[in-house]
């Protein structure tokens, strides 16, 4: 491992130029008319791994369902990772070209991708092709599996998951995804838990067609007062879900989970700094963690039909449509959220007493995830930290959602290791995304020592 360390020291530059070449593909799965882009990102990867001397295995999704119908899906291309970015423009507020990566005095790697996952992707391939070129035996057997479509929901990507269960997957001892980030900037995490999301839709209707205010203001029900007293009834301004049953569903703390909110690299000081504001609803850090990682939320996005361009106009819109997602956890079941949340709003509805329609739709439903940190898959995790970084990690959960490592626990019964190379100010989704020189370098050592003791490790 020595030997692989000053080989990662030695080729950083050209590591971070290979980076630069990959954030240049303008790899935004949500935008059509850059599929192509898309593509040619899956070619790199193709390419890249043909060169390093893997066995690949391109596996055409066909064509795109749900937004977008008709487009030609990308391939997945058979550890876990994502080849697309999120949209990205100049004028959105980026300081540089967010398609040119940039490295600034600080040492961050700015460029759309680099930590969102194209540095993580990249860093399991540069492993590889370290191990080559020092002619050293790869420590394990390693299967990959890379997609283009998770930035919008990884369409298709179940499907062949549970089908090369028994195929391209079998035998998999072990899974390991680098598409998350430290709690904090110095200390690593291993994160063993996520939320799921369900999300919503409530529509109210009346009238055929928008309306004047001036001519029927005060002569009909209208549809927005109604919708705003429903999103008033589904969480109050402390955060408490106000759907009855939902906080039964939750599974109750234990003593050793409780037990490692302690010593954690976080503080209320960073929280406000992210936030740039002093309005956080808990006063301490243990009751902020676990409410954002191991508790339910939910939160109100927003409301389609609403006029919200600069300006007055005095509409009284004839439809519109409430956006709303709850954050669930173990061991909240999607279905039986959807049906407390239906129940709960026809309730309030019909206290309403008003004449317009109400419907319930929810759009999206992925379930909680959480591991077990004592299994020898996270063992070697927090070995290889310690060597890399001289320091234990960080023990996390995650408020957000990745619902492809639920996925691969259930249809290959394996554990699943969360193992990021980012820190928490990475800025993935938002301007100006970057990943620290130091976490992509280190990072590729990490990754690489965690194989050498999953080698170790079945070795015993």
């Amino acid at each position: 491992m020595d030997l692989f360390y000053a080989y990662v020291n030695k080729h950083q530059d050209d590591f971070v130029q290979k980076l630069k070449e990959v954030v240049a593909i303008k790899s935004v799965s949500s935008d059509p008319s850059l599929r192509d882009e898309v593509f040619k990102m899956g070619a790199w990867l193709h390419r890249e791994m043909e060169r390093l001397g893997a066995s690949t295995k391109v596996v055409e999704l066909g064509l795109q369902e749900g937004e977008n119908p008709g487009l030609k899906l990308p391939p997945v291309i058979l550890v876990y990772g994502h080849y697309d970015v999120q949209p990205a423009l100049k004028e959105d507020g980026w300081n540089t070209d967010p398609f040119v990566l940039t490295e600034d005095s600080s040492h961050r790697l700015i460029g759309r991708g680099s930590t969102d996952d194209k540095g993580p992707v990249l860093g399991w391939l540069l492993v590889i092709e370290a191990f080559r070129q020092l002619e050293l035996e790869f420590p394990v057997n390693l299967i990959m599996c890379f997609e283009g479509m998770e930035e919008s929901g990884s369409e298709g990507l179940d499907d062949v998951i549970h089908r090369e269960a028994e195929g391209f997957f079998k035998g998999t001892d072990a899974v390991c995804i680098s598409d998350n980030y430290w709690l904090g900037k110095t200390k690593p995490s291993l994160t063993y838990g996520l939320r799921g999301a369900s999300y919503f839709h409530v529509t109210v209707k009346g009238p055929k067609a928008d309306l004047h205010s001036g001519v029927f203001g005060g002569t009909v029900h209208e549809p927005m007062t109604d919708l705003i007293h429903i999103l008033g009834k589904l969480v109050s301004c402390d955060g408490k879900i106000m759907v009855p049953g939902i906080m039964n569903q939750v599974a109750p703390v234990t003593e050793e989970e409780e037990s490692s909110y302690n010593g954690l690299e976080f503080s209320m000081d960073t929280l406000h700094e992210a936030l740039g504001a002093k309005n956080s609803i808990h006063s301490n850090v243990k009751d902020t963690l676990m409410h954002r990682w191991r508790f339910p939320s939910l939160s109100i996005h927003g409301i389609e039909g609403a006029f919200y361009s600069p300006g007055e106009k005095t509409v009284i819109p004839a439809k519109v449509t409430g956006k709303f997602s709850i954050r669930t956890v173990p061991d909240m079941d999607p279905d039986n959220v959807t049906q407390l949340v239906v129940q709960h709003i026809e309730s309030e509805f019909t206290k309403l007493k008003s004449k317009n329609t109400i419907s319930i739709k929810c759009v999206g439903a992925g379930k909680p995830w959480c591991s077990s940190f004592n299994h020898w898959n996270f063992v070697a995790g927090k070995k290889a930290v310690e060597k890399v970084f001289n320091q234990s990690p960080d023990l996390t959960r995650e408020g957000g959602s990745i619902p492809v490592t639920l996925t691969f626990e259930n249809a290959l019964k394996k554990n699943v290791l969360l193992l990021p190379m980012g820190a928490c100010d990475d800025g993935a989704h938002s301007i100006n995304e970057k990943l620290d020189r130091r976490n992509f370098i280190e990072g590729i050592k990490l990754l690489g020592t965690y194989l050498d003791e999953l080698r170790q490790i079945q070795a015993e």
